[in-house]
This record gives structure tokens, sequence and C-alpha cells, in this order.
């Protein structure tokens, strides 16, 4: 959030009341859509370099092979799914922070804060106990599924969490063969996944049934660990040199809006999911990118402050249906049922098998499907013609630099350095005779479309956008 801020000029504090970034893998994967954004906004490389291609998944029962599933099909500049410790993620974004001036501030906790009206009065806590107010025009919590700005709000974080525990294990196994994808056991015992780090280092997941009582089970020994991949993988697979051993549960919560007046929530601060389909990282790093364009934008001037009531509709209805998602691919990974196990293998194996439904669940992994058809900045009145339609992503880079900013007028050259010239501070001309005239938001989503390049349609709906 801090870095797409910065980069359109906005001046930020980010202030964080751990000590340091987190030195474990946590997240795991970036989705080629948020590599396109990363991509369009000029720093994709530092990820690129810092992770490793997944170019599918292996699911067995360790006696025979379920499904394999590629990735290659993905419609992207970026087909895979990138492999990178949350530590290394965490880094190559401080890094692009501090080359843009700005450096996290740590360890400095935001203990209140008030929303004014006219913006926020906030109380910073410093490590020697020394407390500072700031004074700021806004304020977003990307502070995790504890966050203090949520229930500083008073937001309800409602969902439950799943009354099953589960082992994590991170550090290395030789022999693990492909090394670019993914290998799902769906043992009858439960469900044990391996997940590529980098070289011979992978991440093990693995269910350990229900739970006993409320407390906290304790985290897994390498001779735990060790068993389950004997026993589940059915291979000659031996764990060494952990980096981290950990016990957990699964937690579905979601808050219902995302913004109250001057306060707007990302991330985990709004939304934690199952980590089925690694997809709670990636969905909150889009909040951040959808939430940016939009705050800069009315900050200076070029957007009315109406444009930021987009944001929570849009991004509530993404952190629902992930959820979703994830919760249901969860539940077929854990059932115990031989009956249940039996027909599950059955469907995924038939199902599978077709290209199309194999392109679906890439799609739907890598978060390209993700579109906003029914969002207050759709415009659907007009005639569109061949190409995505509006509310769906647009396939091609975007301008970098300051032009990321403004909305993107593409088609017949008249028409769009018209609208360029009559909304300077909102638009920049694409010219291209061969395409349907369409206007894409910032954020790489059509938002307007009309075959007939019908100007004053276009300048209708920027008007009722331009500050």
């Amino acid at each position: 959030m801090a870095n797409e801020l910065v980069r359109r000029g906005i001046g930020v504090r980010i202030v964080d009341k751990a000590p340091a970034r987190t030195d474990k893998s946590k997240a795991l994967v970036l989705w080629s859509r948020t590599l396109e954004l990363l991509d369009d906004a000029g720093y994709v490389k530092g990820f690129l370099s810092a992770g490793m291609q997944a170019h599918g998944a292996t699911i067995s029962t360790g006696r025979e092979i379920v499904a394999n599933v590629s990735l290659d099909s993905i419609d992207s500049r970026y087909p895979y799914a990138l492999m990178i410790p949350q530590s290394e993620t965490e880094r190559v974004l401080d890094e692009h922070l501090v080359a843009r001036g700005v450096t996290v501030e740590r360890p400095v906790e935001l203990t209140k804060f008030t929303d004014t009206g006219s913006g926020i009065e906030a109380t910073l806590k410093k490590a020697s106990g020394e407390t500072e107010t700031v004074s700021a025009d806004w304020l977003i919590g990307c502070d995790g599924a504890h966050s203090s700005v949520r229930h500083g709000l008073g937001f309800a974080f409602e969902g439950s969490t799943l009354q099953s525990d589960w082992a994590l294990a991170d550090g290395f196994i030789a022999g693990l063969e492909p090394k670019d994808r993914l290998h799902i056991f769906w043992h009858r015992d439960g469900i044990l996944a391996f997940f590529p780090i980098v070289g011979d280092r992978w991440r093990v997941i693995g269910d350990l049934g229900a739970a006993e009582g409320e407390s906290h089970r304790a985290d897994p020994t390498l001779e735990e660990i060790q068993a389950l991949l004997s026993h589940r993988s059915g291979r000659d697979l031996v764990m060494t040199n952990p980096y981290w051993l950990a016990c957990f549960r699964i937690n579905e919560r979601k808050v219902k809006d995302y913004r109250k007046g001057r306060v707007f929530l990302a991330g985990d601060a709004a939304h934690i999911h199952s980590p089925a389909g690694g997809q709670g990282m990636n969905t909150g790093m889009q909040d951040a990118f959808n939430l940016a364009w939009k705050l800069s934008l009315v900050i200076q001037g070029s957007a009315r402050p109406a444009l930021l009531d987009s944001y929570s509709p849009e991004r509530s209805a993404v952190g629902d249906r992930v959820l979703r998602n994830a919760g249901r691919l969860t539940e077929a990974a854990i059932a115990r049922n031989p009956i249940v196990q039996g027909v599950r293998n059955t469907i995924v194996r038939f199902a599978t098998s077709f290209p199309l439904i194999q392109h679906k669940i890439a799609d739907q992994l890598s978060e390209m499907d993700i579109g906003y058809p029914d969002s207050p900045l759709t415009f659907t009145d007009g005639i569109g013609g061949s190409g995505p339609s509006p509310g769906e992503r647009w396939p091609h880079p975007l301008p970098e630099g300051p032009q990321g900013a403004r909305f993107t007028a593409i088609g017949p050259a008249a028409a769009v350095a018209a609208l360029a010239r009559n909304f300077p501070g909102l638009v920049v001309a694409k010219p291209n005779p061969e395409i349907t005239l369409r206007l894409i938001r910032p954020d790489g989503y059509v938002c307007f479309a009309d075959a007939h390049a019908d100007r004053a349609l276009a300048e209708k709906y920027l008007a009722g956008i331009a500050g």
C-alpha cells in the first residue's frame, strides 16, 4: 500500500509494532494476477529474481494419481505460480520503499485514533514508551488478523475457527520430483501437501484431525513430521534442517465493510482465509492496488471523494468469493469418510481430464478470473463490441510511472486524444484504431467500452468521476 501511494507522489508514514519484518516463509506464492499488477507498477523484477516458478500440481493417494493440474494454460504474462517466501516478499517491498525515501518505522504501535471528519488524529507509541500524536488525512489499517485499526473501528470480524489442527514444516527434502510442482497426497488418514520454495527446500502441511479442546496444540517435532511424511506419501522422503515447525488452526473471518469515513482496512485486517489455494496474501495485495489509485486521484484533486465509495463493495465481494472457494477446497481435502473420499477422487479425476476445466481451475487459483461486473464504476450502457467487457481484466500492460495513476483511453486516435485533453488529470491516451473505444482503470480492469466510439458517452462517464 505504501509503495503504491508513494510511487504516485502521495506522502505516507508506515508504522509497524513488529521489531523486524518476518523471517518465516508464511504466505508462499504470488499468483499471476498479482504479478501482472506488480509489473504494471514497475517493480516486478525483484520478486521474479527471488522466487521460483511452479507450473502445476499433482494430486495422488500415495498409490495412484488422482489428477495432474497444469498452470501453463493461464492467459497471462506470468503463466505460473511464483513460489517465494513471505520473508523475501517483504524484503523486496521494503527495499523499493527505501529507494523511494520511505522507511518502515519499527517498532511503533498505533494505540488509538480518532476520525475528526476532516482528518485523523492518531497516537503512536515507540519502543521507548514515548508517545507521539500524528495528524493525517487518511488512515489505512494493513495490520493483520489482530488489527488495531479494525478494533478501533469496532468492526465485527465475522466467521469461525475450524476445529481441526494442522501441522506445518519448512525444511529440506531431497528427491521430491519434479521440483516445479506442488505435490498433494489425499491419504485416507488426511491430506499431506508439499509446496516448493527453492532448491530442495519445501513447505509441508498436513491435517491432524479434530482439535481437542480450545488450547493450542504443541508445535510438532521433526520426528512427528517425519512420521507424517513416511505414512502419507508412500515415498522414502526425509526432511532435514527445518526452518520452521508449527501447529495452527484455520480461521475464516471477514468484515462486512472495508471503510468507515477516513479509515480503510486492507489485507488480513479485513479478511482471513484457509491457506487452501494460497490466495490470502494475493487478495490483500490486490486490495492495496485497488485502493491506492482511487485514493491518490482523490488526494490530487483529479477525482471526487465519491470514487472511494467503490472500494468496499468491490473488494468485499472478492473477499467473499475467496473465502467461499478456499473453504470448499479445505472441505474436500480433509474428508475422512472412505466413501466420500472415493467419490471426491472420482469426480476430480474425471473433471480434470477436460482441458477447459483445467483452464478454469488455473484461472481461479491465479485470480485471473476476478472482475468487477457489478461495481458502481462499471459502465454497462455502451455497445461493447469485441474484446473484454466492462468489469473484466484488460490483458495488456498499462503505462508505468505517473501515468499509471490515470485511466487509459484506448481506441480511435481522435476520440482518445480528446478524452485526455478534456480530462488531463484523469486520462492518458493510447491510440489504437483497431480496438473498440475503452477506458481502462489504473488497476487494469475495463470500466467503459463502446463499439461506436461514442466520445460523449465516455465523457459522461468520466465527468461522474472527475474532481
